[in-house]
């Protein structure tokens, strides 16, 4: 019995701790409908990372409680992320009309969500919540302007990820 359930236990953290995008690699570039302050634009990852790192946060669906007390935490730390020349978007299957009242709402308007309903950046991202594949699971990426990945950070806990992404955004800061 307890070897079952150690089994189970490690089986459950190497899928939490699975992200197919290593440090280093190259971030897929990307392009989507996105919502900010409830206006839709056409989001582009390369003409951000021209400004400079940029958070890339998966969430599996707006309005869902941990979804909004994650979108909370980046819209309350975003003058932290700005002041490093880092911005953030996040991304979920979500419609870009939900998207957009949730980037009210939620985001209070500080930073754009994008629509990603046919999972291709998901997909790319390695991003798909391993239980419940239709979903992204919650996932942070910081790249750096060359568009390599610098940080991921993976858990379905939406306490840690503002924290771990604008410390990995402090430490490339630091080498600059």
């Amino acid at each position: 019995m307890l070897r079952a359930l150690c089994g189970a236990t490690i089986f459950t953290l190497a899928l939490s701790a699975h992200a197919a995008l290593d440090i280093g690699e190259a971030a897929p570039d990307f392009s989507a409908q996105a919502a900010l302050g409830g206006k839709v634009y056409r989001f582009s990852l390369a003409e951000s990372l021209r400004k400079g790192p940029v958070v890339v946060y998966f969430f599996p669906a707006a309005f869902s409680e941990g979804c909004s007390v994650e979108a909370h935490y980046f819209a309350e730390a975003i003058a932290q992320f700005e002041a490093m020349g880092a911005s953030v978007i996040g991304v979920s299957g979500d419609d870009i009309a939900t998207l957009s009242k949730f980037s009210v709402q939620a985001c209070q308007s500080k930073f754009p969500v994008a629509s990603d309903e046919g999972q291709a950046v998901i997909g790319a991202f390695d991003a798909r919540m391993p239980t419940r594949p239709e979903y992204a699971n919650r996932l942070s990426y910081v790249i750096a302007p060359d568009g390599k990945i610098l940080y991921y950070y993976v858990s379905l806990n939406p306490g840690k990820h503002v924290e771990n992404t604008l410390g990995a955004v402090r430490a490339w800061r630091q080498t600059k």
